[in-house]
C-alpha cells in the first residue's frame, strides 16, 4: 500500500512537472513568438527541445536546496508531500484561467511549506533556505531588467551608426534564436530541478535513497521529460499577456530580454537557487522597454502580474495547509 502511495504522489510531481511546463511555456516562447521569428507551433518545440536537453548541461543544484534546505527532510511524508503538491498545482490553475504568468516555483515552495506546517508547526521549516529564496524573489526580476536594460542600451549603441536596418533585423532574428534556446535551457535546468527535489525527498522520506543521496539519473530524465512534453502543449493565455501586453517587442528587443534572463538563469541553478523564470523574465521585458521610456511598460499589466506574485506563496499555502487537513485528523 506505501508503495502504491509513493508511485502515486511521485506522478502528481510529474503532472506539476507538466503542468509547470504548460504554464511556464509562455516564459520561453513569448517574445520569439511576438517578434514573429517563429510561429507558436514551432517556437514550441523550439523551446521543449531545449527544455529536456538542459540535464546535460546543468547539475542538481537546485534539486537538493529543494529536498534538503526549505523543509526539514524529518517532516516530509508521502501526505506532506501529497498536499503540498496539490497546493502548487490548484494555484498553477487558477492563474492560468486568469491568464497572469506567476511563479509554479513559488507555488511549489508555499505549497510545501504549508503542508509542513499543517504537520509540524512553523519549526519545520528552514530559514536560512527560505532566506535565499525570498532575497532571490525581488533579486531575480531585478537582475533580469537591469540586464534587459544594459544589454539593449549596448546593442543600440553598438549599432546607432548602421543604416541597413532590414539586414539588421534578419541578423537580430536569427540571435533570436540563439537566445531563445539558451533561456529554454535555463528554464528547464531551473524549474524541472524542483520536481527532481520533490521526489529526491520522497524517496528519502521513504528510506529507498539514504539522507546524503544524489538525485537518481530516472528522477533526471523523467522530470526533464514532463517538463519538456508541458511546454510542447504550451499556454497560449500567458503568452499574450508576457509577449504583447507588458510592452511592444521588436528582435532586437526580444532578443535583448531573453539573452538577459538567460545570463540571470545559469546563473542561480549554478549557485543552487530556486529562482522563478517567470519573475525573471519579466524583468528582462520591462528592461528593454524602459529603454524607450517608461511609459512603453504597461503599468496596470505589470501591476496585476506583481500582485500575482506576491500572493503565490501564501495562495499556495493555504491551499496546502487546507489540503492536508484530513491527515492531520485521521493521525
Amino acid at each position: 500500500m506505501a508503495l502504491i502511495a509513493l508511485v502515486l504522489v511521485i506522478a502528481i510531481a510529474l503532472s506539476f512537472d507538466f503542468f509547470n511546463g504548460f504554464h511556464d511555456a509562455a516564459n520561453s516562447i513569448a517574445t520569439v513568438v511576438s517578434t514573429r521569428v517563429l510561429s507558436p507551433r514551432v517556437a514550441v518545440a523550439w523551446a521543449a527541445f531545449f527544455n529536456f536537453v538542459a540535464f546535460l548541461v546543468f547539475r542538481t543544484k537546485v534539486a537538493s536546496t529543494i529536498a534538503k534546505d526549505v523543509v526539514k527532510p524529518g517532516v516530509f511524508t508521502i501526505a506532506v508531500v501529497f498536499a503540498g503538491l496539490i497546493g502548487a498545482i490548484a494555484w498553477d490553475v487558477i492563474t492560468w484561467y486568469l491568464g497572469l504568468p506567476t511563479s509554479s516555483s513559488h507555488a511549489l515552495i508555499g505549497g510545501l511549506a504549508g503542508a509542513a506546517v499543517a504537520k509540524a508547526g512553523w519549526g519545520s521549516l528552514i530559514g536560512t533556505g527560505f532566506q535565499k529564496i525570498a532575497v532571490f524573489i525581488v533579486l531575480s526580476p531585478i537582475i533580469g531588467l537591469l540586464l534587459g536594460f544594459t544589454v539593449l542600451l549596448l546593442v543600440m549603441w553598438a549599432f546607432h551608426r548602421y543604416h541597413k536596418v532590414d539586414r539588421l533585423n534578419r541578423g537580430f532574428r536569427r540571435l533570436q534564436l540563439v537566445s531563445a534556446a539558451a533561456f529554454s535551457l535555463g528554464h528547464g535546468g531551473n524549474d524541472a530541478q524542483k520536481t527532481m527535489g520533490v521526489i529526491l525527498a520522497l524517496l528519502i522520506a521513504a528510506r529507498h535513497l539514504p539522507a546524503t543521496a544524489n538525485v537518481p539519473l530516472w528522477v533526471v530524465l523523467s522530470a526533464h521529460t514532463a517538463i519538456g512534453l508541458g511546454t510542447a502543449f504550451g499556454g497560449w493565455r500567458i503568452v499574450h499577456t508576457m509577449g504583447s501586453r507588458i510592452t511592444k517587442l521588436q528582435p532586437v528587443s526580444g532578443m535583448s530580454a531573453e539573452a538577459a534572463a538567460a545570463a540571470t538563469l545559469f546563473f542561480t541553478a549554478h549557485a543552487g537557487i530556486p529562482v522563478s523564470t517567470t519573475h525573471t523574465i519579466t524583468g528582462a521585458i520591462v528592461g528593454v522597454g524602459s529603454t524607450q521610456r517608461l511609459s512603453a511598460v504597461r503599468s496596470g499589466v505589470a501591476g496585476r502580474v506583481v500582485w500575482a506574485w506576491i500572493l503565490t506563496i501564501p495562495g499556495s499555502f493555504a491551499v496546502a495547509w487546507l489540503v492536508f487537513q484530513p491527515f492531520r485528523l485521521a493521525g
